[in-house]
């Protein structure tokens, strides 16, 4: 089985940080995949759910943000965090030009990713893959964070876990459900934020994570009809 390649990510003149390239044989996607706000790019979960992405023939590109690399705790500004993720974006389209390129990642990295792409649309960005989108802090309800996604202008996956304690899951049915036909919920059964999941749920963790690997692969096609349509609008 191929191997993640690590390499050195220029984000500005000032900045560089360290990142992960997981190529397949003959990829169908790459997906810019950031990690969350309490652990880095090597995060087990963030192994796993590569390596399962691999299998389906998608390929990642795993990045730290600037104060991960540098050993703090607390994150990035929204202004160096989106530069972070722009530069990553940037370099999996210089890699793998002709395929669907996605951007996201979970939960921290996925928000900076969206509020970077409503800002300014990243050249080459196909769509956007939430895995566990943080709609809200833990035991605070509300809907403020999703209120950029509607200037997202491309096709949005949000997989999510039924039990995530950062997405109350009426709320975010009701985001879901505003932003139209571009967005596409996914839902883990059980699991949490951490894409946890109990033993009575009947499934293990490993399983959730080849779930995901396979629902996003399965909504690719979606991807290729948004390309369609774009183009004949164009």
């Amino acid at each position: 089985m191929n191997a993640p390649k690590p390499f050195s990510l220029t984000v500005d003149a000032a900045t560089v940080v360290s990142a992960l390239w997981w190529q397949p044989p003959r990829p169908h996607a790459v997906y810019v995949f950031a990690h969350g706000a309490g652990a880095g790019m090597q995060h087990s979960f963030m192994d796993a759910l590569s390596q399962a992405l691999s299998a389906q023939s998608i390929a990642t590109l795993r990045y730290q943000f600037p104060y991960m690399e540098r050993g703090s705790k607390r994150p990035d500004s929204p202004a160096v965090a989106h530069a972070a993720v722009r530069a990553a974006v940037a370099e999996a389209h210089r890699c793998l030009p002709d395929v669907p390129l996605l951007a996201g990642g979970k939960s921290f990295g996925g928000r900076m990713t969206s509020q970077a792409q409503a800002a300014e649309a990243m050249p080459g960005v196909h769509g956007l893959v939430f895995v566990g989108f943080p709609l809200h802090p833990a035991g605070k309800p509300g809907v403020e964070r999703a209120a950029h996604l509607a200037d997202v202008d491309v096709p949005i996956l949000f997989l999510q876990g039924t039990r995530d304690e950062l997405a109350d899951l009426a709320l975010l049915r009701g985001v879901v459900a505003g932003l139209g036909a571009k967005a596409t919920l996914q839902l883990e059964d059980d699991a949490d934020h951490a894409f946890h999941v109990r033993a009575r749920s009947g499934r293990n963790d490993a399983q959730v994570v080849q779930s995901l690997a396979s629902g996003l692969a399965s909504w690719l096609p979606r991807i290729a009809r948004w390309c369609v349509t774009k183009q004949r609008l164009s």
